[in-house]
């Protein structure tokens, strides 16, 4: 049957500005009329060579996906694009859509997620851009994309397509005399591939087939059936083994973010000593925690150093030299110490996947992390959840120790450092954004004087300030600048106090204080972080003002 397409006039909608995560707001925000129509029109104008090219559409199963799917197919078909590859149901994990883009070599995707966010009718939605690479759209797409939205007075689409998108298969449509065909694949069978070729699954088999007990919670979100798919049918764990793993299109009602707080579930599981390996992923799969026996907490700045020191037990890196590791500014240094060790270059950048991208592209990164429980590897441009649970398992059966085991003797090879993330979310606008006015007006150029060499006291500790600035980062590979990445005070000793403003939030602003703390000392290394860096943080919120500023007494996580 063919199909004509039709321009309906339109008018912008103000603040469709899309960061690294793309554009989240509140579900009833994208409901209303042509707003979603808008800005998946601005950012289809915006990909280069868009007529007759492949795309990617998936999302995590949060409520509105389906419904945006459906604009997307009858959009992308009145936009020239000759075929979409769409994940059964609407659904692909975040990394697995990179791994699809990658793989069938598509010139894009368009990923549906809010990631951590809640969902459901009054949760959050987003929409994202990824490019060929697999990875987020850099800044100039984004940057298009936006000023794109302010003028825009007409989109185009096919209002009379329709198909389930349940049904795997291919279906061919005509319009305006152009051939458009839809492929609904199965959302986990590339990235299952994939998976085989960077792990040993018979080494992980013999795993789950010993004494270790292992949980897994898909937090109702998309990786439930990508948990299941691995961990029962291909690597024969037993029934009882992943939990939550229902997607639900309001994640049952909970906030699917894997930390200590959201994932409080499985920490009091692991807590009662039956299981010896816990992980938890959040609703797109690109997130993941990792927990020991009787819920002993991996943060995620030790997660990814540990995993870069133990590559070897990857068969994927074991045959080829790890060409280089990378870390997030506010991510601890405990990365850097791998790197110093073993040799190998390494890079610091700004909080989002898409720097780690162009160093992966350039051939010089393997592995990276972000504190934000975001680890992964060069195998996508996209960080990986399950990938994380993988490398894990791999070095504990490579190396027959547990996880607490295997954190002591890195911190006992490489030192530890004590960290901690303060969140402080739905804060007001205008007084988060005075109190990093305030900070970025103390440490620069005009005030280092007065501020480097000042000294800090709390609870009989002392620190003295060596450096202080506001993170800037020229990429090494593109020479773009990206300028005010988040206040860092770095005292002498190389503790560091960072502040910065997230972008992953729909509404208000989320205020995060980040507190890192080497420690050499293998008899200190056992100690509670948060005793440990207690003074460090009375320090980071005396110098921000934050209380008096926010009015907020307390963060609503600590990791």
């Amino acid at each position: 049957m063919s199909h004509t397409s039709q321009k309906v006039a339109t008018t912008p909608f103000e603040g469709q500005k899309p960061g690294t995560s793309g554009l989240r707001k509140h579900v009833p925000v994208f409901q209303q009329a042509n707003y979603t129509e808008n800005f998946v029109q601005c950012t289809l104008s915006a990909v280069d060579d868009l007529k007759g090219s492949t795309l990617v559409v998936g999302g995590d199963g949060r409520y509105y996906m389906k419904e945006a799917v459906a604009v997307i197919i009858r959009m992308a078909a009145a936009n020239g694009v000759k075929k979409l590859i769409i994940g059964q149901n609407g659904v692909f994990s975040t990394p697995a859509l990179s791994c699809v883009i990658r793989k069938r070599k598509a010139n894009g995707g368009i990923i549906l997620t809010a990631s951590h966010n809640p969902g459901g009718p009054k949760g959050d939605f987003g929409i994202k851009y990824n490019t060929a690479n697999g990875g987020p759209a850099p800044e100039g797409v984004t940057n298009k994309i936006f000023e794109l939205t302010k003028t825009l007075t007409e989109y185009r689409i096919c209002p009379d397509i329709n198909m389930d998108i349940g049904q795997i298969g291919n279906k061919d449509f005509t319009v305006d005399g152009n051939a458009f065909t839809v492929e609904i694949v199965d959302s986990v069978e590339d990235y299952l591939g994939l998976m085989k070729e960077i792990f040993d699954f018979d080494s992980l088999k013999k795993l789950f087939s010993g004494s270790l007990k292992v949980v897994i919670n898909a937090m109702h979100g998309v990786m439930g059936p990508y948990a299941k798919r691995i961990f029962l049918q291909e690597l024969g764990a037993p029934d009882g083994t992943c939990i939550n793993c229902e997607p639900k299109d309001d994640f049952g009602g909970h906030h699917p973010d894997p930390n200590l707080t959201y994932a409080k579930d499985l920490v009091d599981l692991l807590k009662k000593g039956e299981h010896g390996f816990g992980a938890a992923f959040d609703g797109d799969g690109d997130r993941n925690m990792i927990l020991g026996l009787n819920g002993f907490f991996v943060t995620p700045s030790d997660s990814v150093a540990v995993i870069a020191a133990n590559a070897k037990c990857i068969p994927y890196f074991a045959t080829g030299k790890v060409k280089g590791l990378s870390r997030s500014m506010p991510t601890s240094g405990a990365l850097d110490r791998v790197a110093q060790a073993e040799g190998l270059e390494f890079f610091e950048v700004p909080t989002g996947w898409k720097f780690f991208g162009n160093l992966m592209d350039a051939s010089r990164l393997s592995i990276c992390g972000e504190e934000s429980f975001g680890t992964g590897s060069d195998h996508i441009r996209e960080k990986d959840g399950l990938w994380a649970v993988l490398s894990w398992l791999s070095i504990m059966a490579t190396r027959q120790l547990s996880v607490e085991e295997i954190l002591k003797s890195h911190w006992g090879k490489y030192g530890r450092n004590f960290f901690t993330r303060y969140d402080y979310e739905n804060v007001d606008s205008e007084p988060a954004n005075k109190m990093m006015a305030n900070l970025r007006e103390m440490v620069s150029e005009s005030n280092a004087a007065n501020f480097i060499n000042k000294e800090y006291s709390n609870s009989g500790k002392a620190y003295q300030v060596g450096k202080a600035d506001d993170f800037e980062y020229t990429d090494p590979i593109d020479g773009s600048v990206s300028k005010k990445q988040g206040v860092r005070i770095i005292f002498k000793d190389g503790s560091r106090i960072i502040f910065r403003l997230s972008g992953t939030g729909s509404s208000g602003a989320t205020v995060r204080m980040y507190i890192d703390s080497y420690e050499a000392d293998e008899s200190q290394h056992m100690k509670d972080a948060q005793e440990v860096l207690k003074p460090l943080v009375q320090i980071a919120l005396e110098i921000s003002q934050l209380r008096e500023l926010t009015g907020r007494q307390e963060p609503t996580v600590i990791t």
